[in-house]
């Protein structure tokens, strides 16, 4: 075993000068992280057999920590060197994703969390964080029904991303390493879990390289983004990036005119439709506030109290998105 020890540490020390050449993070110390990669090898005789069988990976996954401005330090729970398909990964944990949004600048913070059948929940719109009560320490909270992830961007607004169990198993049963029957959706469900809506919810935040390296590693080279076939499955439409799209609309009847062309885009997800209609929803009422209250200060009059969240709607305007819906969405 210290012979092959060696030998993988002599790999590891020849990537020293690609490592200093590709290092988003200069907090990151080669010698540090060299020492964590080694460390993790000699605990695991396993770890160690793999590596042997495939020093090049084990290099790669080196370089890829400094590429992407990650460590290995086991007390920053970021990232691990895992044995996978006879290689050695590099596999960033969720909190690993969200420290890197935030060093990155991306967002400001972010809390993701895992919501039972027992917990109560609410969503208070997509623009706000939500109302998530629960016994931490509690035993029978039962089975996961979903996760969500609330970030806070740099202009003080709050973005939150839900994802039902549903959804979050329909990306999970694409996943090219779930179908070999292996890899971090059978060892650590609950983090894979939180990781997912953390890749969605990636997709709203403003990029950064660093996190767009992070996501492409995690797809490609680690083997959970999907599958070649499923990846180009049409009739499947990610929900996020139209509320985002919706978002920017300035007027109610351009808001309508969105859900009008768009709604029906989600025809064949009843549950994404619904989140559709209701961020929508929730945006049209805020935007009619704000014009009754610019309206209020043209002629000089006191301005109503803008209303900071949108808690109900009229029954003109639930018509107005009922009749833009296909009629045969379920309600």
């Amino acid at each position: 075993m210290s012979n092959a020890i060696a030998i993988i540490t002599g790999a590891i020390k020849e990537t020293r000068d690609d490592f200093t050449a590709v290092l988003a993070d200069r907090s990151i110390s080669f010698e540090r992280e060299a020492g964590f990669a080694i460390q993790v090898l000699q605990n695991s005789e396993f770890a160690l057999k793999v590596a042997m069988g495939d020093k090049q990976s084990v290099m790669n996954a080196v370089k890829n920590i400094a590429a992407i401005g990650i460590s290995l330090n086991p007390a920053r729970k970021q990232a691990y060197l895992v044995p996978r398909g006879g290689k050695i990964c590099l596999d960033i944990s969720y909190i690993g994703l969200i420290d890197i949004a935030i060093a990155s600048g991306s967002i400001m913070w972010a809390q993701a969390e895992l919501v039972r059948e027992n917990d109560a929940f609410t969503l208070n719109g997509y623009d706000q964080p939500p109302t998530h009560v629960f016994n931490p320490f509690g035993k029978d909270r039962g089975e996961i029904v979903g996760t969500y992830v609330v970030a806070k961007l740099h202009n003080g607004d709050h973005l939150t991303t839900t994802m039902s169990i549903d959804e979050v198993h329909s990306i999970r049963n694409r996943s090219e390493s779930f179908k070999k029957g292996n890899g971090p959706w059978k060892t650590d469900e609950g983090e894979m879990i939180k990781k997912t809506v953390i890749k969605r919810a990636y997709k709203l935040w403003p990029k950064t390289d660093r996190l767009d390296h992070a996501m492409n590693h995690l797809n490609t080279e680690n083997g959970e983004g999907l599958a070649p076939d499923a990846a180009q499955q049409p009739d499947h439409v990610d929900v996020a990036p139209l509320i985002a799209e919706a978002l920017t609309t300035t007027t109610d009847a351009d808001a309508l005119a969105f859900w009008k062309a768009n709604n029906g885009r989600l025809a064949k997800q009843p549950q994404d439709h619904a989140k559709l209609k209701r961020a929508i929803s929730d945006h049209r009422a805020n935007l009619r506030a704000k014009a009754e209250a610019d309206e209020a200060r043209t002629v000089e009059m006191p301005a109503a109290p803008a209303k900071t969240a949108a808690t109900s709607v009229d029954d003109e305007f639930v018509q107005q998105m009922d009749n833009a819906a296909p009629s045969y969405i379920p309600e």
